[in-house]
């Protein structure tokens, strides 16, 4: 079957690496890039597309690699530029695409730049980050709050001047309003690309912009002690500030230079604000806003299916293409998330919907999160919190679980992982579920040969169901003609949906219950049952918290 013509970045599946938990080569307990090279036989049995490397630039990891103190070297902690030269060549030989992540808000304050712009206020790098006055009283410029908590300004005694932080104070915000950092910014994606890269994940993209009177942000009626304190202001000054736009469509530029580049932004906002960053068809910008809303969607029928149904309505209308996400590096594991029962409807989700899936390392086995001692808490967004067990994004950044061999193959016997290893790694890993053909690393595979396989999946239109379940029906959504479900407890429910190209149909049904649904749709007499999350699929029961797929029509 002839797939239609998308970019690799449409018709592919982008797999997350967090390169500190991937696979350590040098046996002292932190993960590298020739660990990384090691396992692309792992990657390309996977049937993913893309590997996007968590950043891997020099840094003294005060927040693990965002924190960058030379752009355009690897740090020595994960191996050399030879080394990274030697994966994107083993890569490719591979098919697999290569993505670095990209840290353009902030520097480390240990960069060459940083330490010019605060050597004296006269230095000609000094407007390369955002510097300000002491209040009239002498205190903070203004109220700006950092996201690991606490004020988002830090006084520099040498030169009597606060510097700007939103992450911690080792962090200092380049100014973007400079034309200086624009253009050292886009060379720095051009260097990249011309050792081979493919793509970029671009940090906290709705963040570049900042207000130039640096006022004072008011204040959420909504926020309750208690909370994170960033939360406690509303942020119409420090995000989705419209010059950002202008901003985006710079570094889209430089990717047009070369052939079939991308980016994707981590962008946290509404669905309507957040297509803006794909620009349109005649002022592109990003290729792919990410699309985050899934992770943070109540995980029932109804409220997934209309935030399916609203956001592909709001990408068809702009032009843009999809994408979707179930974790990454700053979020919890949606094995942990959704609950064991739910993580094979979850991960068919994932891989059925239209648009790019992206997947995070271990999910495909179905990694869980962590259980981290306080004692070994590293994250600093946990450690700015009063309890710093219960914050934090350790949980989700534990060692990938190879075998059942000690450190989960992840380490040398000897050496002590940055992080502890999840304590289930006996049961599930990789090696275990390699040689069990039911298991969920092979299910996994089953998703993505089909989705390789299928116009449909890969390029296909999407339109929801009417599954019964007391759900207003969205406008755009069709019914299968004369089908219901029934015995669906409201509030768990089934979501089903068709991906159609051409003369080839799919239909995905999902029970977000664990009760069993029985089906009465006369389109599956005669269709042909592609995949089941469980042994012994019927045609005419959906049982609970069971995924299908079908080919019909």
């Amino acid at each position: 079957m002839t797939l239609s013509p998308l970019k690799w970045w449409q018709s592919g599946i982008i797999y997350q690496v967090y390169p500190r938990s991937f696979q350590d080569s040098g046996h002292d307990g932190v993960g590298d890039l020739k660990g990384v090279t090691s396992r692309l036989g792992y990657l390309e049995s996977l049937g993913v597309t893309a590997v996007w490397l968590s950043p891997i630039f020099t840094s003294p990891m005060k927040d693990f690699g965002y924190d960058v103190a030379d752009y355009k070297n690897i740090d020595p902690l994960f191996g050399s530029l030879d080394d990274f030269d030697e994966l994107v060549r083993e890569a490719h030989g591979r098919g697999l695409k290569v993505m670095l992540d990209f840290v353009p808000n902030h520097s480390s304050d240990e960069h060459e730049w940083f330490k010019e712009a605060r050597s004296s206020r006269d230095n000609p790098k000094r407007d390369w980050y955002m510097w300000r006055d002491p209040a009239a009283d002498g205190g903070l410029p203004n109220n700006w709050k950092s996201f690991f908590g606490g004020d988002a300004w830090t006084f520099d005694a040498h030169t009597g001047q606060y510097y700007l932080h939103q992450f911690v104070s080792g962090q200092p915000e380049l100014n973007w309003a400079n034309p200086e950092v624009r253009r050292e910014m886009a060379d720095t994606l051009r260097f990249w690309m011309r050792r081979g890269v493919d793509g970029f994940r671009v940090d906290v993209f709705w963040l570049l912009a900042k207000d130039p009177d640096y006022r004072d942000e008011p204040r959420n009626p909504e926020w309750r002690p208690g909370q994170p304190e960033h939360n406690s202001l509303l942020h119409v000054y420090t995000q989705d500030l419209p010059v950002t736009h202008g901003y985006v469509a710079e570094m889209r530029s430089a990717l047009d230079e070369f052939e079939d580049r991308m980016m994707v932004g981590e962008i946290y906002l509404p669905i309507d604000r957040l297509l803006t960053y794909a620009g349109t068809p005649e002022a592109p910008e990003c290729h792919m806003p990410f699309n985050f809303h899934l992770i943070l969607t109540p995980w029932n029928a109804a409220d997934v299916r209309n935030l399916v149904d609203e956001y592909d309505a709001a990408v068809t209308a702009s032009g843009s293409w999809p994408n979707w996400v179930l974790g990454n590096h700053d979020q919890h594991r949606f094995a942990t998330r959704v609950g064991r029962p739910q993580y094979r409807v979850a991960q068919t989700l994932l891989l059925t919907l239209r648009g790019t899936p992206t997947v995070y390392y271990g999910d495909e086995i179905g990694m869980e999160d962590g259980s981290i001692p306080p004692e070994r808490v590293v994250d600093p967004a946990a450690l700015g919190q009063p309890d710093v067990a219960a914050a934090g994004r350790d949980p989700e950044r534990t060692p990938m679980q190879w075998d059942a061999t000690p450190h989960a193959g992840f380490t040398h016997v000897g050496a002590e992982p940055w992080l502890p290893v999840a304590e289930n790694f006996t049961a599930v890993n990789v090696a275990a579920q390699e040689a069990d053909p039911g298991s969920d690393l092979n299910y996994f595979r089953a998703l993505t040969k089909l989705r390789q396989g299928s116009a449909a999946l890969t390029a296909g239109s999407y339109r929801s169901l009417d599954t019964g379940t007391g759900t207003p029906m969205q406008q755009g959504a069709t019914a299968l003609t004369g089908g219901s479900f029934q015995n669906v407890r409201p509030g768990t429910g089934v979501f089903g949906f068709v991906r159609e190209a051409g003369e080839e149909r799919v239909l995905v049904l999902l029970n977000f219950g664990a009760e069993d649904a029985v089906l009465n749709l006369p389109e599956l007499e005669g269709a042909q049952l592609l995949l089941s999350s469980h042994a012994g699929a019927s045609s005419g029961v959906l049982r609970g918290n069971e995924a299908q797929l079908w080919r019909v029509g």
